[in-house]
């Protein structure tokens, strides 16, 4: 993929590619990162570090790591539909969780969810990883679900009325006035949410394991500013009070 890569419009190695499947959507990152296979290795091999990063994402209120009874590691992210909908509204996505792979030149973590929100199931998170060399990495992250007929009109005609002004990253085109025409409807929001949590990975392995809470929110904050057209949802400010107000009511204040 380095063709790609070093064509990228993202103004740095990253490719985002989206499609519609037979029952649902996924989107998937390729990207060349700055860091070292062994301290990404370090950093995203526990299910306590990925529920540190989900959080960042605006819509995820909180995150708890535990077991399943099969003595399975698992996480549970509580997810909004908006990002000022109260936690008592979040909707619960029970990942198991796994490290599929973990050798000094690959590692390979896994997440799944067998059911959703609102006729949504399958969900799938996965990372991949390569070093390139002892300075940079290549991953692959991957974001899918599964939805039935119900919830893919439903969401269609809200992305047709109320959701007509959100876009996604591929452009299809350009418009008249000569500015790029970037793809709407499913695979736009599908591209969306897939570069919203590669985005929470970017952030976390750049502040660094162990970091202060708001030093990777900030970190996600301007990561995602950089593309405003399709990720700009609220001020910095009102960003920081919702997650201080999330780490002060579960009592991870670090």
């Amino acid at each position: 993929m380095s063709g790609k890569l070093a064509r990228s419009s993202f103004g740095r190695p990253i490719q985002l590619d989206s499609q519609e499947t037979p029952s649902g959507l996924q989107g998937d990152i390729h990207a060349v990162v700055d860091h070292p296979l062994p301290e990404i290795s370090a950093a995203l091999k526990q299910s306590t570090q990925w529920c540190e990063l989900l959080a960042l994402h605006i819509n995820n209120r909180r995150c708890r790591a535990g077991s399943t009874s099969q003595g399975q590691d698992m996480l549970t992210l509580f997810v909004v539909r908006r990002y000022d909908k109260p936690v008592e509204q979040a909707f619960e996505l029970p990942f198991v969780y796994r490290v599929a792979s973990a050798t000094p030149e690959y590692l390979s973590v896994e997440m799944n969810a067998a059911s959703g929100p609102l006729g949504t199931s399958n969900y799938r998170v996965t990372l991949e990883a390569v070093a390139l060399d002892d300075r940079r990495s290549f991953l692959h992250f991957s974001y899918s679900y599964d939805h039935n007929m119900m919830v893919r009109m439903a969401t269609q005609a809200y992305l047709a009325t109320f959701g007509r002004d959100k876009v996604g990253f591929t452009v299809e085109g350009k418009g008249a006035d000569g500015q790029p025409e970037y793809i709407r409807g499913l695979r736009g929001l599908v591209e969306r949410n897939a570069m919203r949590y590669f985005l929470t990975l970017d952030a976390y392995l750049l502040s660094g394991v162990g970091a202060p809470s708001e030093r990777r929110e900030r970190a996600w904050f301007a990561a995602a500013e950089q593309y405003p057209r399709q990720l700009h949802e609220v001020d910095l400010d009102t960003y920081l009070a919702l997650k201080r107000e999330d780490r002060q009511r579960d009592g991870t204040k670090r």
